[in-house]
């Protein structure tokens, strides 16, 4: 036999807490000796909590009575002893268990044992309402014959109907020792008239059962009660409480204070629907039936503790109580809970939405926008992508098309056939998710029939103008709209794909809580390092990490150092090398200010840290100390800020320094003219650069003097240096920098010192571009310059053409004019490709409204070829500097004209093919061979691809120099080179080619070189610009003109100017007909006078050579 009832202790507080004890009762076993029957009794204590808020039971929600049993039975054939003790309970129940007797025989001897039926009541007193347990046993007789034997069954337990809410009042009255004891006079006396007027003022409410004083306690007086009703109105137990009161302050004492209930229901709260997926609106619905709590209710919900109030949870505040959350995201996976509060009771429900309540929703990657040319009979696949383990199909309106595989495992590929290409002609097609349904996106395919402008595998095809919208990387969600403009290239114009996790941690943060802050801020900081990688390249997700970091910072009152170190490592990632590109397209959005939002968001964190601390990062570091008067620090070695005495007194300095937040913040300064920018650009001023490290300083008092050193970042710049502020209200609250209140101090040693009348962030800005006064002339020399060059080596082939036959008469000769013919030609063909590349890259100041990042493709062609041929032109020089070495010192060794030549196209062109070759395949892969913007040239930046060229050249001017140096050695031993006539003129003109080209051509590319290195430099712009673009006018004068053999022929062969020449002989004037060319005779000195009288010999060429003799 087993019985089952529940036990109360002595409670102290609003919750009743219930325990259940069970009684097993043996059956006894019948035979010869008498054997001892023990009724146990086992219970399971509680543990009481002593407040002042009372509380409610609804009995009818359990099915064991509540009822006070505390029992000790130990029954023998001698004797039986049983003990009640009654005890004081706030819940009470009547329950009356009645234990039947019934009787079984057997016909074995044995010991007969009677017992009675075993009864528990409960009856409830006027004065105390006590609960007493009466257990009552027959005594057993033992036969010899017979066996009797009694078992005691108990019908079910039926729990008393209604709910009991627990209540108190402390009235003003001065607690005595007795009021414990429930025996005493006084505690009765008490009780008595409480129950009675409670009885009184409870008993005419609606659905009233009985209403009972269950005990006192010390504070003043406090009276715990139980009012017990089958329903619950909330206005007529508001009104019944305040009769209470008064009926209390007249009849007993003055009550001092009362509690509203607190109920809290057994049952959940449902949630709907049953499957939500993240993006879905789930809805909690509170259930108070059996409460009329009236119209004036106050409704509050908690999610995890917290309550919750944010634009995307919505509220019922009528019946049903329902809570709409939208936007669903993981996070929202807790604990909820609904308090309504009406004017007598407050009725709690909770609820758990479990994390598999919650799933990710289909992520479907469609082009929304495509075009195609039209060509019949060719296919254009369209490709749709979700995440596993959902599936998608496309569909035409209702119809299924049948699809394949696509680029990825988690993709399918539909093939549009083009059947007519007659007229241009759209269409839409969906890609729908299987399961669940509701999950879709469209495409729409515009077929044209004209040519193709753009065409790249990110966004297809396109002709100018059309705007295709291109699918986001796996892990992201949104799209990328991009603009086909007249150049070919693509455009980004709109980036909305956001990196998952990041995006549901922007909607997580609608409802950040300052109490959540420390988790919410590790859960970012590991989320950014997951996924630093897409991030970087995202500019979406990087604006909206600003904006989390920006809500963070609204919501912060009191930073703590863990705090702030997840803030740090967050920003570090997003302000990397790496994300410079997302930065520069974030800079020139509509708003242009998420990286003055950034800045923003660490000056009002730093304004609200807690505590002295210091926290280093990759690419941050911050001190927060306490100074007294002056500060002086070195952050980082690159930074030294001082502050001279202030007067104050243990006073908080934040400094956050930033080495890296150059590639975050643009360059306009307060100057910056908006009318002006160009959406196509990727800076918002090229003329300047943060050449920094950027300084935030905060200090909750007025600084009147601070001085900040700067160690620059790029010490090659070092025009007009500005000691700035980022000033937040510049151009309607974008922001840029400002000098207003900083003063330039000096720039020595690359380190700029600076002063301000103020605290906040700094840096410094110098010029970078080529100085604004001198562009002009640059572009007047540049165009001069390189059409002169050009007609100037059209006249040099021509030239080499007519004198060719005549003056290729040996091997030495043939070769001279092979390598001039050759160098000619390679500088002619760069000079091309140089217009070609400027033409195809825009210069933004020339083309305000169009793109200036140039087209990969043709970009690339043309810059190889001016790579190539600028290296052919080189090693041209080199081949003469070869043959002048070879005919120099190995007077009499003997080469094959033909021999040489295939030594020199080996080495002309053989070795830049291979130089060049090399240079595309080492850095086009990486997209580092050419420049990305404003011209085509090779890229110098990113991979100094621009080597490549530098250095065969200056090592091939490097080792003609040392050619010129053995030969003028050998020469001035011998004093005769002993050769041929032909042979000696063709060296010395080879010689003279080398050692005035070879410093020219030198003498240009250093300049190149140091236009890179000095980028201000107005002389050196002018020099390169001057040199660079006359090198074709250097070697006609220098390799054709200053040839008196050439010179001779051109007039033979030149009737009118071989009139003029003889004319001019005649005169009385007696000068030669050439002075005007032998002014640069006169220029090669007394040596190659000498050379050139001994060269005696009757042919005509030479004669013609050594009539230039007498004029020196």
């Amino acid at each position: 036999m087993n019985i089952t009832t529940a036990t109360t202790e002595q409670v102290t507080n609003s919750t009743t807490y219930a325990t259940t004890m069970t009684t097993p009762i043996a059956t006894p076993v019948t035979n010869s000796t008498p054997e001892t029957t023990t009724f146990t009794v086992t219970s399971m204590a509680t543990t009481p909590v002593t407040n002042l808020t009372p509380s409610v039971t609804d009995t009818t929600a359990s099915t064991t009575p509540v009822t006070t049993l505390v029992t000790s039975v130990n029954l023998t054939p001698q004797n039986t002893t049983t003990g009640a003790i009654p005890t004081t309970n706030m819940t009470v129940a009547t329950t009356k268990v009645t234990t039947p007797t019934s009787t079984t025989s057997t016909s074995t001897r044995a010991t007969t044992i009677m017992t009675s039926s075993m009864t528990s009541s409960t009856p409830t007193t006027a004065n105390n309402g006590p609960t007493t347990v009466t257990s009552k046993t027959v005594a057993t007789t033992t036969a010899t014959s017979t066996v009797l034997t009694s078992t005691t069954t108990l019908p079910p337990l039926t729990p008393a109907p209604g709910i009991d809410i627990v209540m108190l009042v402390k009235i003003d009255k001065t607690f005595i020792p007795d009021y414990n004891n429930k025996d005493s006079a006084n505690y009765k006396s008490l009780a008595s008239s409480i129950n009675k007027l409670l009885k009184n003022q409870y008993e005419g409410i609606t659905g009233f059962i009985n209403v009972f004083m269950t005990g006192f306690r010390q504070g003043s007086v406090i009276v715990d009660f139980t009012v017990r009703t089958s329903e619950f109105n909330d206005t007529q137990m508001a009104k019944a409480n305040d009769n209470m009161k008064t009926a209390m302050s007249k009849e007993i004492a003055s009550v001092l204070e009362t509690s509203v209930p607190q109920f809290s229901s057994a049952t959940n709260m449902t949630l709907s629907p049953d499957v939500i997926y993240t993006g879905q609106t789930m809805t909690l619905t509170c259930n108070s039936s059996g409460f009329s709590l009236g119209n004036d209710v106050t409704v509050e919900w908690t999610f995890d503790g917290l309550v919750i109030s944010s634009k995307r949870h919505t509220i019922s505040f009528e019946i049903p109580f329902t809570l709409e959350v939208s936007q669903v995201i993981l996070a929202d996976a807790g604990d909820y809970q609904c308090t309504l509060k009406g004017k007598a009771i407050s009725f709690h429900q909770y609820g758990k939405v479990r994390t598999n309540d919650i799933k990710t929703a289909p992520n479907v990657q469609v082009r929304g926008t495509m075009f195609a040319e039209c060509v019949q009979g060719k296919t254009v696949p369209l490709e749709c992508c979700v995440q596993s383990p959902f599936t998608v199909n496309w569909f035409a309106g209702s119809t299924s098309l049948e699809s394949g595989s696509g680029s990825s495992q988690n993709c399918i590929s539909y093939q549009y056939l083009m059947q007519s290409c007659t007229v241009p002609k759209e269409e839409t097609f969906t890609c729908k998710v299987e399961n669940p349904a509701g999950y879709e996106e469209k495409t729409r395919l515009t077929i044209f029939l004209d040519s193709i402008t753009c065409n790249s595998p990110e966004y297809g095809a396109g002709r100018t103008n059309d705007r295709a919208v291109g699918k986001c990387e796996e892990g992201q969600t949104g799209a990328k709209i991009a603009v086909c403009l007249e150049s070919g290239n693509w455009k980004l114009v709109e980036d909305t794909c956001i990196v998952t996790v990041i995006k549901e941690l922007l909607i997580g943060s609608e409802d950040l809580k300052e109490e959540e802050v420390p988790r919410f801020t590790e859960i970012l900081s590991t989320a950014v390092k997951d996924e630093e990688k897409q991030i970087t390249k995202s500019s979406a997700t990087i604006s909206a990490i600003v904006s989390i970091l920006n809500i963070i910072a609204s919501v912060s009152q009191d930073v703590q150092e863990d705090v702030m170190q997840n803030v740090l490592e967050t920003v570090d990632i997003i302000i990397s090398d790496d994300a410079k590109d997302s930065w520069n397209f974030l800079n020139t959005n509509q708003t242009q200010n998420s990286s003055s939002l950034l800045l923003g968001s660490l000056e009002t964190i730093s304004e609200v840290l807690n505590g002295t601390f210091a926290i280093s990062t990759q690419r941050i570091l911050l001190k927060r100390v306490k100074f007294r008067d002056s500060y002086n620090e070195h952050l980082n070695s690159t930074v030294f800020i001082t502050i001279p005495a202030t007067g104050l007194d243990n006073t908080f300095i934040t400094t956050i320094l930033f080495s890296s937040l150059n590639n975050v913040m643009p360059t306009r300064t307060s100057a910056f003219n908006f009318s002006l920018f160009n959406i196509t650009s990727n800076e918002t001023d090229t003329r300047n650069a943060i050449n920094a490290a950027v300084l935030l300083v905060k200090i909750n008092e007025s600084i009147p003097n601070v001085s900040l050193s700067y160690n620059k970042l790029n010490t090659t710049l070092e025009l007009d240096p500005q000691c700035v502020f980022w000033n937040f209200t510049l151009f309607d609250k974008v922001g840029a920098w400002d000098d207003e209140g900083c003063q330039f101090i000096s720039d020595i040693n690359n380190t700029v010192t600076c002063t301000c009348n103020h605290l906040t962030s700094f840096s410094i800005l110098m010029s970078t571009d080529i100085p604004e006064s001198i562009r002009t002339l640059l572009d007047i020399i540049t165009y001069i310059g390189v059409g002169i060059s050009m007609v100037s080596l059209l006249i040099c082939l021509i030239i080499e053409g007519i004198v060719w036959r005549a003056l290729t008469i040996n091997s030495t000769a043939f070769m001279r004019h092979v390598a001039i013919v050759n160098t000619a030609l390679s500088l002619l063909i760069a000079d091309i490709c140089f217009i070609i590349g400027a033409s195809i890259a825009k210069n933004p100041k020339e083309n305000p409204d169009e793109d200036y990042t140039v087209p990969v493709g043709p970009c690339s062609a043309a810059t190889f070829f001016m790579h190539f041929f600028y290296l052919a032109m080189f090693f041209w020089m080199f081949v003469s500097s070869l043959l002048l070495l070879y005919r120099s010192v190995m007077v009499f060794s003997q080469m094959s004209k033909w021999t040489m030549f295939a030594i020199g196209l080996t080495v002309g062109y053989v070795c830049p093919l291979i130089i060049a070759v090399t240079t595309v395949a080492a850095t086009a892969p990486g997209n580092g061979y050419v420049r990305e913007d404003q011209a085509c040239w090779l890229n110098w930046t990113k991979t100094k691809a621009l080597l490549a060229l530098v250095i065969p050249a200056l090592t091939i001017v490097v080792f003609n120099i040392l050619v010129i140096i053995v030969v003028l050695y050998k020469m001035l031993r011998r004093r005769s080179i002993g050769a041929q006539a032909d042979e000696k003129h063709a060296l010395l003109v080879i010689l003279r080619c080398v050692a005035i080209l070879t410093p020219l051509f030198g003498l240009t590319w250093s300049l190149g070189i140091g236009t890179m290195v000095e980028p201000t430099n107005k002389g050196i712009h002018i020099a390169f610009a001057f040199f660079n673009s006359l090198q074709g006018f250097f070697i006609l004068l220098f390799g054709t003109l200053l040839d008196s053999k050439i010179r001779s022929l051109m007039l033979r062969r030149v009737p009118t100017l071989s009139t003029t020449s003889n004319r001019t002989r005649s005169t009385s004037a007696g000068i030669s007909s050439h002075s005007g060319l032998n002014i640069f005779g006169r220029l090669r000195g007394r040596m190659h006078v000498y050379r050139l009288s001994r060269t005696g010999n009757s042919n005509n060429t030479n004669t013609a050579s050594e009539s230039f003799t007498p004029t020196h």
